[in-house]
């Protein structure tokens, strides 16, 4: 079956949200993998928008978090205030989130490359909610291209904390006991993050991915899950539903 690389990471991450969850999500690839999810696996998934949409039906994809269709048919029409007092008494599940660099901890930039912060080599938009998200929703995941400028040993920059330092980290610092960094969707494996170490690690590879290849397009060792799986790569109805129903004019697929 004929499918590009975005389409195969929002395929994969659909099937990672269960029914009766929330998610917040932002426009991009994490919307198009809610919308699937919701359309295909599970219609009671609960999508919320950094805007202030909650429990929207999407009729299509959304350009930003504040597009009117992140309203459409919602619970409610609330603010960002009340989206990251949702976030904070600990009831939103998952949420998405992009940057320019990740290290082996999840950590992740989205700020600035170079040395000086004052005087960066490229600075990027920042956090937005990105820090609020990723520190008090329970799982995290990323959506992203898989090389060694975004997969480094250390980043420029930590925006949005995922395990910090390791082991206990997050709870020195203040975070949610049991929240963190929980998938790592690629254009060549996905990975997963180890209960003792929690570092990352790959859990299965994409079709026609090798290991070499995916370890030279790391900057760091990862670790390897004891039974590494092959992807399962999308499904016919997956394809047609994001094809003609969540994103018809390719705006997110057509990237891939």
């Amino acid at each position: 079956m004929d499918y590009n690389d975005m389409e195969l990471m929002i395929c994969l991450a659909s099937r990672y949200l269960e029914d009766d969850s929330i998610v917040v999500v932002g426009t991009g690839a994490p919307c198009a993998a809610a919308m699937l999810a919701q359309k295909l696996y599970s219609p009671r998934l609960m999508i919320m928008f950094e805007a202030g949409g909650i429990g929207p039906l999407l009729p299509s994809m959304p350009i930003s978090v504040g597009d009117s269709r992140t309203f459409y048919r919602a619970l409610a029409a609330s603010s960002m205030p009340e989206i990251m007092e949702t976030c904070q008494r600990g009831l939103v599940d998952y949420t998405f989130l992009g940057g320019a660099q990740i290290d082996q901890y999840g950590n992740i930039n989205s700020t600035m490359i170079g040395k000086d912060y004052k005087a960066p080599t490229v600075r990027f938009p920042g956090s937005g909610g990105a820090n609020d998200l990723g520190s008090l929703c329970w799982k995290t995941m990323m959506i992203t291209p898989q090389d060694q400028r975004r997969f480094t040993e250390k980043i420029d920059f930590v925006t949005t904390p995922g395990y910090l330092t390791g082991p206990g980290a997050r709870e020195e610092a203040g975070l949610p006991p049991g929240s963190g960094p929980y998938k790592v969707i690629t254009n060549l494996c996905v990975i997963g993050f180890d209960e003792q170490t929690k570092r990352m690690m790959v859990e299965s590879m994409h079709p026609g991915i090798t290991r070499e290849k995916v370890i030279e397009n790391t900057g760091f060792e990862l670790l390897w899950a004891e039974n590494v799986t092959a992807s399962d790569p999308p499904k016919a109805d997956e394809l047609n539903v994001l094809r003609n129903e969540v994103d018809p004019y390719r705006y997110i697929i057509g990237r891939g």
